[in-house]
């Protein structure tokens, strides 16, 4: 019988870790939503060809080695005697049927996009071709999680393709899992729990990690998370609410680890809902009148980085002269030139459990809403949970909507992909775009720093592009999240995570009590 929370592990209990998220994965098919909670599933049950490790290097994991064959080709050896959970062997087919899977996919097929041929060489060889020269491949890389083609092939009971990708659906591969990973899914209550349990057949013997069962809970209310890690009913929780760090830090018994984010939380004006968006200096005067500095360091108590492009320092279109602009007399001067001098109403929607701050979401909303008022601009706004708000931004039901996004490849390029790019529903360009901003001379320069493998080269192209959105302005940056995690200090967190904020709970060490 499961263990419940809070209850003491007898001596001859497995080694148990309990977990506490703020929210529960969407479904068991990692290829579903492009999403924090998912990669962090897919870390779970399942091992990319590569992953980043603390340096943000690459470490080898179902790819043992990687060659560039030539400008367009990378070559892959693959690991051998890796056993999927259903006790199918891994091999190259599962690869090249896994990337075949994912360029169909809503969510990821925009980042999939300059493959072209994938081609299993032999039972444990494949290579990569992109159709010109590619700088990314490796980052790609990290988000190729193969899956088990032979379990995913068929027809389900109910007579359906077991491959098929469903949005917030009912399909097999969102109620199934076979991966690779060192955890196999044993138990799932949707929103209440899944229960995991130590793969007896786990390839990567060498792994520190030696947690036997997980346990992962979601609690979507900071207080609540935060109470369940320090009256012991869990032992991890992520994340760590921004006014909770302090307490955590001193409390007994308890380990806190944070690190500067690079997740960009920004909001979105809907060119196609509001007439008004189509004017560039109504979108400038929005910009003017946002205060992301009184944001972060009044409202965030600055656990957050107030923003004015997308990009956080480091990455390679990050331009150090772009600070936050706010400018009150100059917003009300473009709201006149643009013949909205008087203003006019908008509707505006966040979500109030998916972020660091969440516990701030409807005050950071308010703050926005009284600073806008300033221009004469009028804001409803409404903040839903989570699975709702996905629904509701998928179909962009409000003029503006608020969006919190970090770099899937780890590089800028990414930001620009899916977040400013010209929607385009057949290659998944602009998914997240709930702007609906299209400008074909912006989405060219990504284009062509996709194409340059000369550092220097690729960053001067991508820093053009963020300062023309600067300049365009079909968002207003908010701010940077700071990332904070906390365990009991006889979990060994600190070796496990990392800025892509996907902790390898597999190779995580509890100690005695």
């Amino acid at each position: 019988m499961p263990l419940s929370m809070g209850a003491a592990l007898a001596d001859d209990s497995p080694i148990t870790l309990r977990v506490a998220y703020d929210t529960d994965p969407v479904s068991l098919d990692i290829h579903e939503q492009l999403s924090i909670g998912m990669l962090q599933l897919s870390h779970l049950a399942f091992d990319p060809l590569v992953r980043w490790n603390r340096e943000l290097d690459f470490e080898p994991r179902l790819a043992t080695r990687w060659e560039q064959l030539d400008d367009t080709t990378m070559r892959f050896h693959l690991r051998h005697g890796v056993t999927f959970h259903s006790g199918n062997a891994f091999t190259a087919k599962d690869v090249v049927w896994t990337l075949h899977r994912l360029q169909r996919s809503p969510d990821f097929r925009a980042i999939f996009a300059p493959i072209s041929r994938i081609e299993a060489v032999d039972a444990f060889t494949v290579d990569l071709e992109t159709r010109q020269p590619y700088p990314l491949l490796l980052n790609l890389a990290t988000y190729i999680f193969p899956m088990d083609s032979q379990f995913y092939s068929g027809t389900s009971a109910e007579g359906l393709d077991k491959s098929d990708i469903v949005k917030n659906g009912n399909s097999f591969a969102s109620r199934h899992l076979s991966g690779t990973g060192p955890f196999e899914v044993v138990k799932r209550q949707p929103g209440a729990r899944i229960e995991f349990e130590r793969f007896p057949d786990y390839w990567d013997t060498g792994s520190p990690g030696n947690v036997e069962r997980l346990v992962m809970t979601p609690i979507a209310e900071n207080a609540t998370r935060v109470a369940a890690l320090l009256s012991g009913d869990v032992d991890f929780i992520s994340p760590v609410p921004f006014n909770a760090v302090q307490r955590l830090r001193h409390a007994k018994g308890v380990k806190l680890v944070t690190m500067p984010g690079t997740r960009i939380t920004m909001l979105q004006l809907n060119e196609q809902r509001v007439a008004a968006f189509r004017d560039r200096r109504v979108r400038l005067a929005f910009a003017y009148a946002v205060n992301q500095t009184a944001i972060a360091q009044r409202l965030l108590k600055g656990f957050a980085t107030p923003a004015a492009q997308m990009s956080p320092q480091g990455y390679a279109s990050h331009v150090p002269t772009l600070t936050p602009r706010h400018d009150l007399a100059k917003a009300r001067e473009l709201m006149r030139e643009a013949g909205y001098g008087d203003g006019f109403s908008v509707t505006l929607m966040a979500p109030n459990n998916r972020y660091v701050n969440d516990a701030q979401t409807a005050q950071v909303a308010l703050a926005i809403a009284a600073m806008l008022a300033k221009i004469n601009v009028t804001v409803e706004f409404e903040t839903l949970p989570k699975n709702q708000y996905w629904a509701e931004y998928d179909n962009r039901a409000a003029d503006m909507m608020m969006m919190g996004w970090y770099s899937d490849t780890g590089d800028s390029a990414n930001f620009f992909e899916y977040l400013t790019f010209c929607p385009d529903a057949e290659t998944g360009a602009g998914q997240y775009n709930a702007s609906e901003y299209c400008n074909p001379r912006i989405d060219a320069l990504v284009a062509r720093a996709n194409l340059t493998m000369q550092p220097a080269a690729r960053a001067g192209l991508l820093q053009q592009a963020e300062l023309e959105i600067h300049d365009e302005a079909p968002f207003i940056p908010l701010y940077w999240q700071n990332l904070a995690w906390a365990a009991a200090d006889r979990v060994d967190i600190t070796p496990v995570l990392n800025v892509m904020n996907m902790p390898y709970l597999g190779d995580v060490v509890v100690h005695p009590r």
